[in-house]
């Protein structure tokens, strides 16, 4: 198996104020109780608060997204980051191809029209096993890693912003 590197490319400074979105699709349950408390506990770690939306089905993440983003800036109180969590197990129809595309393109061309960052952190697995691996906070830590991505580009975002 092919490992990440466990170092930052560069330093991961805190973030305080900052006001991230997390869409998480609850259709495994278990599985998203522990992404998020990755995800809840990388945002801590950089002094970022979170703000959770719940929804049925990864499908149903992206619209979510933007729903949210527009009324977030009505109100005045825009988020600074996105975090997608959900889980996609391949099943025995071609359903897990669509969900796991759809959700992952939808996600992408949100992320680049509205200029946010934007991790995705759904899960697509062919099974628990690999869910689990993925989703454990002592093992891969996918929902932390995913703040710590949406995070990573905020910080570029606010450089070239100064700059």
């Amino acid at each position: 198996m092919v490992s990440h590197s466990a170092k930052p490319l560069n330093p991961r400074p805190p973030v305080p104020g900052t006001r991230i979105l997390v869409v998480e699709a609850r259709f495994y349950d278990d599985i998203a109780d522990e992404l998020l408390r990755g995800a809840r506990d990388a945002a801590e770690a950089a002094q970022a608060q979170v703000e959770v939306l719940t929804v049925d089905g990864a499908l149903e993440i992206p619209a979510t997204i933007a729903i949210a983003l527009d009324a977030a800036q009505a109100a005045g109180r825009p988020y600074h980051a996105v975090v997608a969590l959900g889980c996609v197990i391949r099943g025995e129809t071609g359903h897990y191809d669509i969900v796991a595309g759809e959700s992952s393109r939808a996600l992408m061309d949100l992320s680049v029209a509205r200029r946010i960052p934007l991790a995705n952190g759904i899960l697509t697995v062919e099974n628990d096993e690999q869910a689990w691996t993925r989703a454990r906070v002592n093992e891969l830590n996918k929902g932390g890693g995913a703040v710590e991505a949406a995070l990573a580009v905020l910080r570029i975002k606010q450089h070239v912003e100064e700059a």
